[in-house]
């Protein structure tokens, strides 16, 4: 059974920068982050492919990167610029056969426990 297992997070204040990255215990054909801030639903956040594509929330876009440099089987996101309203539990998600098409997330079948992500104003 595959595994995701997600690092990084905590608290941090307004403006400033987190890292987060998930290893997955055997190769995806699609990883994304997910979150979900407590009343709200679960949203997407960001997701890369084996095939090199990313797609962004309009949220987030300018602000949290996928790093290029990601080790294999292992997304990372880097969050800059934060907000109070990114303040939520941040989820790794994948999926195992299929590129990524989608924020959506019933696309993807797999996901992590979550990691907190605070910000305070």
């Amino acid at each position: 059974q595959v595994q995701l297992v997600e690092s990084g997070g905590g608290s941090v204040q307004a403006g400033g920068s987190l890292r987060l990255s998930c290893a997955a215990s055997r190769s995806m054909s699609c990883m994304g982050w997910f979150r979900q801030a407590p009343g709200k639903k679960r949203e997407g956040v960001a997701t890369l492919d084996r095939s090199g594509i990313a797609i962004y929330a309009d949220s987030v876009k300018g602000r949290f990167t996928i790093p290029k440099d990601n080790a294999k089987n292992t997304l990372s996101l880097e969050l800059g610029s934060l907000k109070p309203e990114d303040t939520a539990i941040y989820y790794c998600a994948a999926e195992p056969t299929w590129l990524c098409s989608s924020l959506n997330v019933r696309d993807f079948p797999i996901w992590g426990q979550g990691t907190q992500v605070t910000v305070s104003s």
